[in-house]
């Protein structure tokens, strides 16, 4: 089968939790990808078909990518059937190959029925391509109508692009790796500093920051929804993963918890991603906490909140405790405090900023920051 790349520049859409969209453009903007403009919910970039697979590949904030793949203005359900059908489909979509397809509208639109508008596409795509509709099909559509506005785009990640593809165990209210990412350059961090988490769990912000600091591409070891379409080159894409890092990272990253059960996976998880010689793992509770020898980095945590684990009436203790070990033996470090509640955060008696609400699983969060005195 011979494929093509098409050259032309694409309008593709970087997505991320809402509020840490200057967090990804800063990121987008530091892997050199074109415009980086921050919109709701992500942000859009342009370039080819390459840069598309680069973004699936590198970019560790992003959820998904979306590549806007053209609009037309449909105002009844019989005119979106018509103008589907004769959408360019065979330019991005690959024959017989399952797709399914989603479908968002608004009340300013005159087709508000998402249910309707998404059988006239799947039954435009089904005739134009012979492709079968499936839930379970690996390629997206999503088409918004939008003030009678149909917009066509294809999803090309697949599967959230958090699921990296190397982790084996996850904790009790395991933060995302691309949140987790996203705090940890909410919280200035940028690969060369020590990084400590005494609530680790599965170990997932030491693993994103242990990847930053060896320049590991985050999509290194999965598979993408883009190679499913018409568009695809394999051997271009093989030019765009590495297969190795840089130089090995100087500082090391660890990792506690009391749950020795936790402990465990993280170091597994560790190893699974390649960064295991990077990371020290060891089952202990918060007050035996202490500073790691070399110059002060940053400690961020997501300590339970009471909104899923532990009770909240007895959390303050938690929080008090971290606050005191902070400023006995974390003297000059900084700190990012990942929580839903702003008074259990204040009980570590730091004066704290924080950051917009963002969603965690399901429940609203701040990321909160305090810089502790140089001793």
């Amino acid at each position: 089968m011979a494929y093509c790349i098409l050259m032309t520049d694409l309008d593709f859409f970087a997505v991320c939790p809402p509020g840490l969209e200057p967090q990804l453009a800063q990121e987008c903007a530091a892997l050199g990808f074109k415009r980086g403009k921050p919109e709701p919910g992500g942000i859009t970039l342009k370039g080819d078909w390459a840069e598309v697979w680069r973004a699936n590949l590198e970019l560790r904030g992003a959820t998904r990518i979306l590549v806007r793949l053209g609009s037309f203005p449909a105002f009844h359900l019989a005119q979106l059937d018509k103008r589907a059908h004769k959408f360019p489909w065979r330019t991005t979509l690959e024959p017989h190959v399952p797709v399914r397809v989603e479908v968002s509208t608004n009340k300013k639109s005159r087709i508000y029925h998402a249910g309707a508008a998404a059988e006239r596409i799947e039954r435009a795509v089904n005739t134009v391509m012979d492709a079968p509709i499936s839930p379970e099909a690996e390629v997206t559509i999503k088409a918004r109508i939008d003030n009678n506005l149909v917009t066509i785009s294809v999803d090309t990640s697949g599967e959230s692009l958090h699921k990296r593809g190397h982790k084996i165990a996850t904790g009790k209210a395991p933060i995302r790796e691309t949140l987790a990412s996203l705090l940890l350059r909410g919280c200035g961090y940028d690969g060369r500093e020590t990084v400590v988490d005494p609530m680790c769990g599965s170990g997932t912000f030491l693993l994103e920051a242990a990847e930053i600091a060896a320049d590991l591409q985050p999509g290194r070891d999965r598979a993408f929804a883009f190679e499913k379409l018409a568009t695809f080159d394999p051997d271009a894409f093989a030019t765009l993963v590495r297969s190795g890092s840089g130089p090995v990272p100087a500082q090391r990253f660890y990792g506690y918890d009391r749950d020795q059960g936790a402990i465990d996976g993280a170091r597994r998880n560790a190893e699974a991603a390649g960064v295991g010689d990077l990371c020290s793992f060891a089952c202990q509770p918060l007050s035996e906490l202490t500073a790691p020898d070399g110059p002060p980095g940053l400690v961020i945590l997501n300590p339970p909140y009471g909104a899923r684990i532990g009770n909240k009436g007895q959390l303050y203790a938690l929080y008090g405790t971290l606050g005191r070990v902070m400023v006995e033996r974390f003297r000059g470090w900084r700190l990012g405090i990942v929580t839903s509640d702003g008074a259990l955060a204040n009980a570590t008696g730091f004066d704290l900023t924080s950051g917009p609400v963002i969603d965690n699983g399901g429940i609203k969060v701040k990321l909160y920051q305090a810089s502790l005195t140089p001793p």
